[in-house]
């Protein structure tokens, strides 16, 4: 049974990324193997993956982003990012199944899922409990009550995620985040809160209810 990855930034051949980020590499090549070796220990030969931009750095060349698709388990799909160069190498862009700007993602049993490098205050869906994957930040956005997070390398202790680990995820976020409405049985008051910590009404000092 297939399994579904997402992963983003890379940027494999970017020397300067690695003070950038401060990656526990010494060099290019030793990023490069890593990454490769990280990703075929979790996906499989017919998994999806979907890289949600800024895979190669512009000094890669169309050959080499070639030889390390080829090396990578899976089924390759790509959101285009801001570093985007070597894309347009059409033999490259045909090694993925499919190139694009920005998706939305449908997959039985889960809520849409919308990919797009950047990450969003609003998106497809939402207000209807659907989920956000980018990358581009390189894990420097603080945690938000947005079911959104970024799946790039650099947030994932550089290997993909998979979708249940992103279920996951969202479920402590929306567990951690989400409001829970408190309300006073003797006065009616009533206010949001994100604890389940017992609370007594300010008015009344009624021990309140979490509803």
């Amino acid at each position: 049974m297939e399994n579904i990855w997402f992963t983003a930034d890379e940027h494999f051949g970017h020397k300067n990324i690695i003070d950038f980020c401060h990656r526990p590499f010494k060099d290019t090549d030793e990023m490069r193997e890593t990454l490769i070796d990280n990703h075929n220990k979790v996906v499989m030969k017919g998994d999806r993956v979907y890289h949600i931009g800024d895979m190669f750095w512009r000094t890669t060349g169309a050959e080499e982003a070639l030889s390390i698709i080829h090396r990578l388990n899976g089924q390759h799909y790509y959101v285009y990012g801001n570093h985007e160069e070597v894309f347009r190498n059409a033999n490259l862009r045909n090694a993925f199944v499919w190139c694009k700007d920005i998706e939305n993602l449908k997959v039985a049993g889960y809520p849409n899922i919308v990919l797009c490098h950047y990450a969003m205050r609003v998106w497809n869906g939402s207000h209807c409990l659907a989920w956000q994957l980018y990358g581009h930040t390189h894990a420097a956005l603080p945690e938000d009550s947005s079911l959104s997070f970024d799946v790039g390398v650099d947030a994932q202790n550089y290997f993909p995620i998979s979708i249940d680990q992103v279920t996951k995820r969202m479920e402590e976020k929306a567990k951690k985040f989400r409001s829970k409405i408190w309300s006073c049985p003797s006065c009616a008051n009533a206010f949001n809160a994100t604890d389940t910590t017992p609370k007594l009404c300010s008015k009344c000092l009624t021990e309140m209810k979490l509803i």
